[in-house]
């Protein structure tokens, strides 16, 4: 397939419709029988992806995700939605939590071997909130990124977007990558 194609980052979290549960020596959140799944804001850039290919924008949509096995459930799942391709690096299951940066070295790695014309990820996690991995992700490309974006109306080459941040609206025009 062409190099017209959409990387989007799937982060793998607590379902946002369970009720979490602190371990008992409050070292964290209990994981074990609790329901996983897409990140709510993963899952939108994911749409937003999908859209673009029906749009012929982009010709194939691959979701990449970093973590234990289980991670293959969400992948599944956004594979059901309708990405084309699933990337999994594994990790061990007893590895500690990945950080933003690694992740985002991670995805950078990917992203020179798939040579995507875009990269979406979700504004953050419903996990840590951490807001971090996208912009680490621009910054080690040296791409620019827009971030915040309730939506977008993307042609052939220009992209317009809208970015609402503390009462500031702004509509701007990105250049994807060729």
């Amino acid at each position: 397939m062409s190099g017209r194609r959409a990387l989007v980052g799937i982060k793998r979290v607590v379902d946002y419709l369970t009720k979490v549960r602190v371990k008992p020596d409050g070292s964290g959140v209990e994981l074990k029988n609790v329901k996983m799944s897409i990140n709510p804001f993963c899952e939108i850039a994911l749409e937003e992806a999908i859209r673009m290919k029906e749009a012929r924008l982009v010709d194939e949509v691959v979701v990449a995700s970093v973590g234990p096995k289980d991670v293959d459930t969400a992948l599944r799942s956004a594979l059901a939605l309708g990405a084309d391709r699933a990337l999994h690096v594994k990790l061990a299951p007893d590895a500690p939590a990945t950080e933003p940066l690694a992740v985002a070295k991670i995805l950078r790695a990917m992203v020179l071997k798939e040579s995507p014309k875009v990269v979406l990820l979700g504004k953050q996690a419903i996990d840590d909130d951490a807001n971090q991995t996208a912009q680490m992700l621009a910054g080690l490309l040296g791409w620019p990124q827009v971030s915040l974006q309730p939506g977008c109306n993307t042609t052939a080459q220009i992209g317009q977007t809208r970015v609402d941040e503390d009462c500031i609206v702004m509509t701007l025009s990105i250049t994807t990558v060729n």
